[in-house]
């Protein structure tokens, strides 16, 4: 039975979507995700200005794509998004005689664990508005891109390789054609690619370029080989030769080069070297002899991930050195001292050679402008470019999501705005690996990891209690020689049935119930622990052991929402656990996989507890095919469940919906995936979602909350539909049940953090679009309280009075889509609006906010109705009102907006009064009686309107207003004044109506 039910719903989602595309199917086009932040800068590696347009800065973030300003950093702008297959930005270079034409390089050159992968050169002749993929699409990550100064379309490529692993696709290519073809112009092997290459200023057929072998393990960092070293063209690339003249000739690693236009013979080498041989070299000779100049520490700080050297465009004696620090040295390299950025760990600049006062600078907080040699800079809290680890979410209302941002500090956004919360935290202990994850009913209390040090942090008091399992500072070991192997991102899970059981992960799975004060070992070592692969990072050069090449680690946990004890583990070097009595027992149920996988995430099933999802990464050993595995037993048998998904496309996290069996969302490096059937076919579910790496996700009260390596949190709200999809696509028109709603005053912004207007989402299916659709919604006492249309409603003069209720029955309002597929309405709960003296207008605005309750959607398609209810709820928060307070505070409003029409009606009645007469009199000479009546009518009109002038008094319409928005700015009973000052008003206007009578 359960097959033949798979079936079914397998021919569905092939009925669905188009299988043969890789974009999104258009039929659901209705869910947009919406950022929430933060609004706080990520790494940048890639940086570019226009030296005709000194306000405009281009750059390129490492998990973020290519951002521009033209404001001097005061705000960015995202142009890659719908063009680049990959966010991650390697190198940019415009063309300054044409500024107009730019090309990007992809694949950052900082080579973390977690760099994403490069997908070749992008292109664009209109400043970024367009781009246009050029090729190189293997050659991985590329370390600088240079553009012929007379010539753009000669473009040389310094292409480091695939970070991972051997390629043939690496080298210094060339094009004479704009990107149309490439050349391999030096090529060594498939093991070393080339850092950087520099274009001698004034002879652009001089080109020095830096030969690296770099290449990345889980466990290892190879940075440098004996074939590495400082190469030079002097016919436009034909031809090379390796210069050796004072320069190291032992083990190289990553080069990058300055040349400054003020001294073009001048060459600044910044090598990474043995034998402490490493620092800054310089040829005064244009490469035919160099003098080492400096071993300071900061040069070579990190040289995998830094290593960037930049001379002045004016004085070839200042140079700048980007690493950990940002230093300078004003007399050609010798002597360096520090210059203050935004932020530390610092990769790239660009000087503006017509003001060099002026320049851009990239770091791991963002990118950064400064208009007077770096005494001040432009903020970084304006790029929503945040790496994030994972997400963790709390159950406040509205809730909370959380993380670590690589290279900042754990923090927390809110999905909606919070009102004078309605900003990120930052610092809730740990630090930049996170995870962050707050105590189930005490969202005050936070869980925090900072590369294995376990800390607890109290909201109330900004103070992190520190309980790290083994109490040692685990930085320099080699993880056999360790106790305890914290991976950096180490694991933190709390019991989804007990708030005081929290799980964390070395080797060993841990356990507290005392908040960390003590920790019970509760597993054996879960991991493969193959001795080999325990090694100090970084080699054969620059030792570099952070915690984050620790191999053999509990990697991701996660216990059974409905079968308490049932614990699921995945290690960073393959082995999957499972225990069905609380870690007293473990069973390894690793799936029949390639070795050394990360097992980025376990998904234990919602629904049934014998089912199990895990994902297992394997980017970093080269091999970037999905892997999600789905177990029914226990993890006694497997399936590969990735039908569908890229055979280049690394997924990271996969969960099942708590509210649907066998609807699977899955995040990918390159985005979003869905499965409705189990996982035996997956689409890509991306629509507005920028392309970035998906690092995790989770599914809370029916929304999706992600979190990305580059692009800060993502929410796409309310999937409800999705449930019911297989009965909507075989009818000509469906309604989807709406989700009960909070009903929250606040207003929502186009900006980042995105948040929508406070609304009520109805999504309906249309397979039929030929009908005209029509929605009403309707309160629990049978009244319409606003109505839509798919088409142009007639003018309405007076509201028609619906005889079966005796309520007066709204128009409906425009703007109800008709379109295939899935619509979503949102219906901003309120009323219709009042009397217009222009029909057009008349009860289309918006009206009091309706009071809570349940309601009733009726869907009107031709001759067909549906109808669904839902409920609106009082905000959760307010502890100073209650539902009859906001009940008779909507009937107040409504009074108000029926007293605003008889006053505005009222008013058109002495308009036309005055109008009349004006249009009898003889206006040279006015009889006294008729002056009179002109002067009593003046006054009237002045009785309603406010008179001109500064600080008048305000009249009829004027107090009206203002009594409106007395009552109707927060959810409250209306005040005993209201009620006074209504009648006051009322009085006022009965008066002047009378008056207006009596002189007829």
């Amino acid at each position: 039975m359960r097959k033949t039910r798979l079936l079914t719903l397998s021919a569905l989602f092939l009925l669905i979507f188009n299988f043969g595309q890789a974009q999104d199917n258009p039929q659901l086009d209705a869910f947009q995700f919406r950022n929430v932040g933060p609004n706080r800068g990520g790494r940048v590696t890639a940086v570019m200005g226009v030296e005709s347009q000194p306000s405009t800065f281009y750059m390129g973030a490492t998990g973020g794509g290519v951002w521009k300003t033209d404001d001097y950093g005061n705000s960015w702008e995202n142009i890659s998004d719908g063009y680049f297959s990959t966010p991650s930005i390697g190198a940019i270079s415009v063309y300054q005689k044409k500024p107009d034409i730019i090309y990007v390089g992809t694949g950052s050159d900082g080579l973390r664990s977690n760099v994403i992968t490069g997908k070749g050169m992008y292109k664009s002749t209109d400043a970024g508005k367009t781009w246009e993929f050029i090729g190189l699409k293997e050659t991985g990550q590329i370390g600088a891109v240079e553009i012929h100064p007379n010539n753009p379309d000669v473009v040389f490529v310094a292409a480091i390789g695939n970070a991972f692993g051997r390629n043939t696709e690496r080298g210094i290519f060339r094009t004479k054609d704009g990107g149309k073809n490439w050349d391999k112009v030096l090529y060594h092997s498939d093991s070393v690619g080339f850092s950087d290459l520099e274009f001698a200023p004034d002879d652009p057929n001089t080109i020095y370029a830096g030969a690296w072998r770099a290449e990345r393990k889980p466990w290892d960092i190879i940075s440098g080989s004996m074939e590495g070293g400082v190469y030079k063209s002097t016919d436009g690339g034909e031809t090379w030769k390796k210069l050796t003249n004072g320069l190291p000739n032992g083990l190289i690693g990553k080069i990058d080069f300055a040349v400054s236009p003020a001294n073009p013979n001048r060459v600044y080498a910044n090598i990474e070297a043995g034998d402490n041989k490493g620092g800054l070299y310089r040829s005064d000779d244009r490469g035919a002899s160099w003098e080492f100049v400096s071993d300071n520490s900061n040069l070579t700080n990190r040289p995998f991930y830094y290593t960037n050297i930049y001379a002045n465009p004016k004085n070839a004696d200042v140079v700048y050195n980007s690493a950990l620090r940002f230093i300078k040295s004003s007399d050609g390299g010798k002597t360096w001292r520090g210059v203050s950025t935004p932020h530390s760990d610092n990769h790239d600049i660009w000087i503006n050679p017509n003001d060099t006062s002026i320049w851009v600078q990239g770091n791991d907080g963002g990118a950064n402008v400064t208009i007077n040699n770096g005494k001040t800079w432009s903020t970084q809290l304006n790029q929503p470019t945040a790496e994030l680890y994972q997400v963790d979410i709390d159950d406040q209302e509205p809730y909370w999501l959380y993380a670590g941002q690589q290279d900042n500090a754990t923090l927390a956004v809110p999905s909606l705005p919070t009102g004078s919360n309605d900003f990120p935290i930052f610092n809730l202990g740990g630090c930049e690996t996170g995870p962050a994850v707050p105590k189930p009913g005490n969202s005050d209390v936070v869980y925090s990891n900072c590369k294995g040090n376990f800390g607890v942090y109290d909201k109330r008091t900004g103070q992190e209690m520190q309980y790290s399992v083994g109490a040692m500072n685990i930085y320099g070991h080699d993880g056999d020689k360790l106790k305890f192997r914290f991976q950096r991102v180490a694991p933190i899970t709390v019991s989804p049935h007990n708030p005081d059981v929290v799980y964390h992960g070395s080797q060993y799975l841990h356990k507290t119930t005392d908040n960390g004060k003590t920790w019970e070992i509760i597993s054996p070592d879960l991991t493969a622990f193959d001795p080999t692969k325990q090694v100090s990072a970084g080699r054969p050069i620059t030792r570099d052991v952070t915690g984050e090449e620790y191999f053999s680690t509990i990697y991701s946990i996660q216990e059974s929402r409905i079968q308490p004890g049932l614990i699921w583990v995945g290690a960073n070097d393959g082995p999957v656990h499972v225990t069905r009595d609380g870690g007293k027992n473990w069973t390894n149920v690793t799936p029949n996989m390639p070795k050394d996988g990360r097992v980025d995430s376990v998904e234990p099933s919602p629904h049934n507890p014998a089912k199990a999802y895990v994902t297992v990464l394997r980017y970093q050993l080269d091999d970037y095919r999905p892997y999600i595995y789905k177990t029914e037993d226990y993890g006694k048998t497997w399936e590969l469940i990735t039908k569908g998904i890229p055979n280049d496309y690394p997924v990271r996290v996969v969960r099942e919906d708590p509210a649907k069996e066998g609807l699977l969302f899955a995040g990918t490096e390159f985005g979003l995936f869905m499965s409705m059937n189990d996982g035996k076919d997956w689409v890509t579910f991306q629509n507005n979602l920028p392309v970035t790496p998906i690092t995790d996700l989770k599914i809370y009260k029916n929304d999706i909350a992600m979190s990305t390596m580059g692009r800060g949190f993502w929410i796409l709200d309310n999937i409800t539909s999705l449930y019911n999809m297989e009965a909507a696509v075989k009818a000509d028109a469906f309604l989807f049940k709406p989700k009960d709603t909070y009903r929250f005053r606040y207003r929502g912004g186009r900006g980042v953090p995105q948040y929508p207007n406070s609304a009520v989402a109805i999504d309906y299916y249309l397979n039929d679009t030929d009908e005209e659709v029509q929605l009403d919604i309707i309160n629990e006492e049978g009244r319409i309280v606003k109505s839509f249309t798919s088409g142009r409603p007639a003018p309405v003069e007076n509201l028609e009075v619906d005889m079966a209720t005796g309520f007066s029955m709204p128009p409906p309002s425009s703007g109800l889509s008709k379109d295939k597929g899935l619509n979503r309405f949102s219906w901003n709960m309120r009323n219709a609006g009042g009397w217009d003296a222009n029909p057009r207008r008349s009860y289309q605005g918006f009206g009091p906010m309706v009071s809570t309750g349940e309601f009733t959607v009726k869907l009107k398609v031709g001759d067909k109705v549906l109808t669904e209810k839902f409920t609106l709820s009082l905000d959760p928060r307010a502890t100073l009102v209650t539902d009859a307070d906001v009940k008779e505070q909507e009937r107040v409003a409504l009074l108000l907006q029926d007293f605003s029409t008889d006053v505005d009606r009222l008013l058109i009645s002495v308009t036309e009064a005055r109008e009349a007469l004006d249009n009898s009199l003889n206006k040279e000479k006015l009889s006294k009686k008729e002056q009179e009546k002109k002067d009593k009518l003046e006054a009237l009109y002045y009785r309603i309107v406010t008179p001109p002038g500064t600080y008048m008094q305000g009249m009829l319409q004027s107090q009206l207003g203002y009594l409106n928005g007395m009552l109707s700015r927060a959810d409250q009973a209306p005040g005993q004044d209201v009620y006074e000052r209504l009648e006051e008003l009322k009085a006022e206007y009965n008066a002047i109506k009378k008056a207006l009578e009596e002189l007829k």
